[in-house]
């Protein structure tokens, strides 16, 4: 026997409906009721398996005026396959802010969809690709995907797809590549075996790898930090990053191939690598005049703009009638004065690197690298003595190149914190010793060699209570702690950051914990350390930039101190948005600028970088990278620094005095290309403003997602009270806190920390409690444990009922409501294939005055307004029990009546199901929902008018 997607079938002792996929020899089926988690399958020449019938309500069991509705709420809440809109929403852990819809309308009118999700930091970019995703997946129109990020970020996005959209994806770095290999048979490829993957681009990116990859590569491919992937110069055409353009433009050559690329900073600055961007969603769009102003290139603008959705904080602050909390960022500076050890120490390093710099000795291309060496050697004796004492012992190096012109860009990307692979390949490191032509090591002669050691001791001598740094930073953090923050500090080595998480291990007591993160530590690890920091009540994250960009670290930190400065002022931004982003629960986060008052090197940093990076982002309301030049000017400034015998004055009201003379102009020069590309910034936010999609196109899609699978309101409602009446314990006081000491033990089990716990239903939430979605597994063991037990006919621990009767001043005659449960078959077909029929679930509430055919039917409204009649007059169990009866004889006269209204609700769901995905009508695509009739009646509930008027 053949059962249809949608049907009830009848084995093992219970109901089941047949699920997609299902074939005539394998029944896919969930339990009626039941959780995604249940899901079986059945061979039917096994098993008996017979079509099923859902009995009425028994009008003895009758229950109380709140049975209707906390059955009703059940029931919505237990969907998984949803109707309304999307088919995706009752399978995701997190109810989407108004804002995150538009990338996900957007997407849905494109075929294939390629776009550009270019959101500021911490607005929440991984959750609307999620969405777009699980939406695809959930259409049946991918079966196959793959995220291509950062190998720092392989096992946030696998979290995130896990925990938030009940995506299970494979993991495939170097680290486990060998592992997952191990399951593939000899002619398969990894990625067909997998349908999910999150693959770390510089483990697939490498050129044997590329072939198989592109083969065997899904019909949807989410690029995350798509910004690394961009066109470079022609000058280092082999380079990892032309590698990763390579691989990402031969994915987006397949048209029928899906793409979304995500990124906070799709424009650094250089506007051939931004039209490179666009060229991998579309190839003319890497071919758009600089200038797309003005009316003759509207058009273009409008085309563009269904594919590139970028907004800002405040654009998204107030959407749609919908607040989004941001914590308020306060921000101070802190400085600190070298001792005169230190001072000591810096004038006697200065007078080393100015040697170095000035001798002619060597080739160009070793002159360069003594030149980027010493930047290095400047950078760590600001950072820390440990940092100064391994540099000062090995000598500065900088990466291996063959020509001056590779030793410059490399040594620029390195020292002014340029290159995001310095994220993921540990040049966080101290940097060692120099490399020459041969790529061996430079040996320095005994004088040199003693001298270098001499220095190295004198920094060794320096830690710990010599290092005013250190100092004035511990007392700082203590005063952090003291005011309830949990603090994170940024360092630009790994040697200091291990040298601060030590000192302030014994600085700060045993009452607060301390841990260091470096680029040394695997991904998993670090992942791993950080969360077992945040269970402790107080504590410290030290580390360097390696947890500077993508991570999210806001529910168990909420303040940043810049041990450090970085070089380049975005990466400044980066770090201070790995809490200050959506989901903090922090009302204010704090952020602390560290720098020296008499140190050159930070001086320079903050007058001439830091300070006008901030001044814009107040006045714009987000970043401007630094021009693209801006490592010439900087490289002047340095090069003035070491070579002007009397630069190693100290910094006067804040500023060098060299920037009152030699260099005011070069620092004015720099000041005006940034300003000029704040302008441009201005221009582009307008060009590429999101037009294509209206609030009110998001504002109706909103509501009728709500419609059919409930909100956080509804969530938090309905846990509530039925948490109460399964003899829990519900008290509030902003959290909620829940306790099941005295519940069925079904609900006990279902959260594993405790019978007693704290929980929210919106986010943000803090560590110790619960962010109680849908998806929840106490919210679904509780909605099934409602459900079940309503259903179950011998079963006396019921909470709900299916029947009731009461007297109430909500209704004027004898009115009935019936609570309905719709099943339908979604079918999808185009030209030479045959989309798997989807199955929809809906949970309808219908309403008539009066009976037989006298009957009106009441507007869907008023009859949703009968689950908040409240009771007026007493009315016994017989009584109830009588009128009950009596609704449920008339039932049979009405069946045609409720049948025509299924069928309109199907057509409804077509036409949100097709409203949506608009790009499939372009495409030939047919799609018709079949209703399973007859639609399940759950519920039987009289309103009688109150005796009492």
């Amino acid at each position: 026997m053949t059962f249809a997607v949608g049907s009830l079938v009848s084995t093992r002792g219970r109901e089941w409906v047949v699920m997609p996929k299902s074939t005539d020899d394998l029944l896919v089926v969930r339990p009626l009721g039941g959780s995604d988690d249940e899901v079986t399958g059945i061979l039917t020449e096994l098993e008996d398996i017979a079509p099923a019938s859902f009995d009425l309500p028994d009008p003895a069991r009758i229950g109380d005026y709140r049975s209707s509705r906390l059955l009703r709420d059940a029931v919505r809440l237990g969907f998984r396959s949803s109707a309304g809109p999307f088919r995706s929403f009752g399978r995701i852990a997190v109810e989407p802010r108004p804002y995150q819809l538009v990338p996900l309308l957007m997407a849905l009118k494109l075929d294939p969809i390629r776009l550009l999700i270019a959101d500021d930091v911490g607005i929440g970019k991984t959750i609307e690709a999620g969405l777009i995703a699980r939406e695809m997946i959930d259409r049946g129109e991918v079966s196959r995907m793959a995220v291509i990020c950062p190998p720092h970020l392989a096992e946030q996005w696998q979290t995130e797809l896990r925990e938030k959209f009940h995506i299970d994806a494979a993991l495939l770095l170097p680290s486990t590549a060998a592992r997952i290999e191990r399951d593939k048979s000899l002619y398969e490829s990894v990625f067909d075996i997998h349908p999910f993957i999150v693959i770390s681009m510089e483990y697939i990116k490498m050129i044997q790898r590329v072939p198989e990859f592109v083969r065997t590569c899904p019909g949807l491919v989410i690029v995350d930090e798509a910004h690394t992937c961009v066109q470079i110069g022609e000058e280092r055409r082999g380079g990892r990053k032309q590698q990763r353009f390579n691989l990402i433009s031969e994915l987006a050559s397949d048209v029928t191939r899906n793409m979304i690329f995500v990124t906070a900073t799709p424009h650094s600055g250089n506007e051939a690598a931004f039209r490179s961007l666009l060229s991998l969603l579309r190839p003319d769009f890497g071919r758009l005049p600089a200038d797309l102003s003005g009316q003759d290139n509207a058009r273009v603008r409008a085309d563009l703009a269904q594919h590139f959705v970028q907004r800002r904080r405040g654009d998204i602050l107030h959407y749609m009638d919908t607040d989004t909390p941001f914590a308020s960022r306060e921000e101070k500076d802190e400085t600190y004065k070298l001792g005169d050890e230190y001072k000591a120490l810096f004038a006697r390093v200065l007078r080393y690197a100015r040697e170095i710099v000035r001798s002619t000795t060597g080739s160009d291309h070793r002159r360069r690298v003594r030149w980027w060496s010493v930047l290095a050697l400047l950078r760590s004796l600001a950072s820390s003595p440990v940092a100064a004492a391994a540099t000062l012992r090995a000598r500065a190096q900088t990466l291996d190149a063959t020509t001056v012109s590779e030793v410059d860009e490399v040594g620029r990307q390195t020292i002014f914190d340029l290159d995001p692979d310095d994220l993921t390949e540990s040049s966080d490191l101290t940097p060692g010793a120099d490399i020459d032509e041969d790529g061996e090591s430079e040996a320095a002669g005994s004088s040199d060699r003693r001298r270098l050691l001499s220095m190295a001791t004198a920094a060794d001598a320096l830690a710990g209570d010599f290092d005013t740094k250190l100092i004035r930073a511990t007392a700082l953090i203590k005063g952090l702690i003291k005011d309830g923050y949990q603090p994170i500090v940024f360092c630009r080595f790994v040697a200091t950051a291990e040298y601060v998480a030590e000192q302030l291990r014994k600085r700060l007591g045993k009452g607060v914990e301390v841990a260091a993160v470096t680029g040394l530590l695997p991904p998993a690890e670090r992942e791993e350390r950080v969360a077992k920091l945040g269970e402790f009540e107080k504590h410290v994250l030290v580390c360097t930039d390696c947890l500077s960009e993508g991570i999210n670290l806001q529910r168990d930190f909420d303040a940043v101190v810049h041990y450090d400065l970085s070089w380049n002022p975005t990466r400044h931004e980066q770090r201070e948005g790995r809490i200050d982003r959506y989901g903090q629960p922090k009302k204010v986060v704090r952020v602390l600028t560290y720098y020296g008052m008499d140190n050159q090197i930070d001086g320079i940093v903050i007058d001439v970088l830091l300070k006008k990076h901030k001044a814009i982002r107040n006045t714009l309301g987000i970043s401007v990278p630094v021009p693209s030049d801006t490592n010439l000017v900087m490289e002047a400034i340095f090069e003035g620094l070491l070579l002007r015998e009397n630069s190693g004055a100290s910094v006067g009201a804040g500023q060098l005095e060299m920037f009152e003379d030699d260099f005011a102009k070069q620092k004015r020069d720099l000041f005006t290309e940034w300003d000029k590309a704040e302008e441009r910034e201005k221009r582009s936010r307008t060009v590429y403003a999101q037009q294509t999609i209206k609030v009110d196109e998001v504002a109706s899609e909103m509501r009728a997602t709500r419609d059919a699978i409930g909100s956080h309101i509804d969530i938090a409602d309905f846990v509530k009270s039925a948490v109460v009446a399964c003899k829990g314990a519900v008290s509030a006081n902003g959290s909620v806190k829940i306790d099941l000491t005295e519940a069925p033990r079904a609900l006990r089990e279902a959260i594993e920390d405790a019978s007693s716990f704290k929980a929210r239903f919106e986010l943000p939430v803090h560590s110790s409690e619960h962010y109680l979605s849908r998806t929840h597994p106490f919210v679904e063991a509780l909605a099934s444990y409602v459900m079940d037990t309503a259903l179950d006919a011998q079963g006396e621990l019921t909470v709900a009922r299916r029947c009731g009767a009461m007297r109430t001043r909500a209704v004027e005659r004898r009115t009935t409501l019936l609570l309905l449960r719709l099943r339908f078959h979604i079918v999808t077909t185009r030209p030479g294939y045959n989309a798997p029929p989807l199955l929809a679930e809906d949970c309808c509430t219908i309403a008539f005055e009066g009976a037989g055919e006298s009957s009106t039917w009441l507007a869907p409204e008023r009859a949703e307004a009968l689950f908040s009649a409240m009771p007026a007059d007493n009315i016994s169990s017989e009584q109830s029990s009588s009128f009950v009866g009596r609704a449920l004889e008339s039932l049979p006269a009405l069946q045609a009546r409720i049948d025509a209204i299924v069928r309109e609700r199907a057509a409804a769901l077509l036409d949100a199901h097709q409203r949506v995905r608009q790009a499939s009508r372009a495409k030939n695509y047919t799609t018709r929902v079949e209703p399973q009739l007859p639609a399940d009646i759950l519920g039987v509930y009289v309103f009688l008018p109150a005796v009492n008027i």
